[in-house]
């Protein structure tokens, strides 16, 4: 008498009855722990951290005098050359856009993203008033300018400093370690002091959520298109 197969519920052979192999998934390996380079990275952020922590107040301060500008109508205008640049558009992205909860948008331009004019102006005037110019088309006065820089150096950025402060704007520099003359060329300045230009970005963008966490503190209670009083009474 031939004995019947093993059939599943649903009238298909089991995987044992047919033959099918089960495989074992086997735990992937623990990653054995960072060295060299890649350890030096984490240790050279840990070592630059605890300095940067004491200058937590600027960047609350700044997201919260933003916050007053941007309220009352104003304008915030970034620029940055390279990583810098990126950074810049991200700070724009999220006052545009939303940090964390929704909110209004506000106004912030990243200059050097509008690629047409970036080019125009340095084919016509040179590099060197990339962003002088658009500060000098867009900055008001009472407005707010925010220069990155990991050098704290870059003739672009000088000259927009100058155009910044020469239209009643703001200017704000978040820099590499002090002394450098961009700190020098703006109203106040963030500099961080690091070893390594890669980290100098890292605290940047460090700055950068810190500014949006104020900012957004800040607007609490804030109707849209509430002014510069209400929010500096958020």
């Amino acid at each position: 008498m031939t004995t019947p197969r093993t059939t599943a519920k649903n009238g298909s052979k089991s995987a044992a009855g047919n033959g099918a192999k089960v495989r074992r998934v086997r735990a992937a390996p623990a990653p054995a722990p960072a060295t060299g380079p890649v350890a030096g990275h984490c240790d050279e952020l840990l070592d630059a951290l605890a300095p940067f922590r004491g200058q937590a107040g600027t960047a609350q301060s700044w997201g919260e005098r933003l916050a007053r500008v941007l309220a009352g109508g104003g304008r915030l205008l970034a620029a940055g050359n390279g990583g810098s640049a990126a950074q810049a558009q991200h700070l724009t992205a999220e006052l545009v856009g939303r940090y964390r909860d929704d909110r209004p948008p506000f106004s912030a331009i990243a200059l050097h993203a509008d690629t047409s004019s970036t080019t125009a102006i340095a084919n016509d005037y040179g590099v060197d008033e990339v962003f002088a110019r658009q500060v000098r088309a867009h900055g008001r006065e009472g407005d707010v300018l925010m220069l990155l820089s990991t050098s704290g150096a870059s003739a672009n950025l000088l000259s927009a400093a100058e155009a910044g402060r020469g239209a009643g704007m703001s200017v704000w520099a978040l820099t590499g370690p002090a002394p450098n003359p961009l700190a020098a060329g703006s109203d106040e300045s963030l500099c961080v002091r690091a070893g390594s230009t890669a980290t100098v970005q890292e605290l940047h963008l460090v700055t950068v959520h810190m500014v949006c966490a104020a900012f957004d503190a800040a607007l609490e209670g804030v109707p849209e298109g509430g002014s510069a009083d209400d929010a500096a009474d958020a």
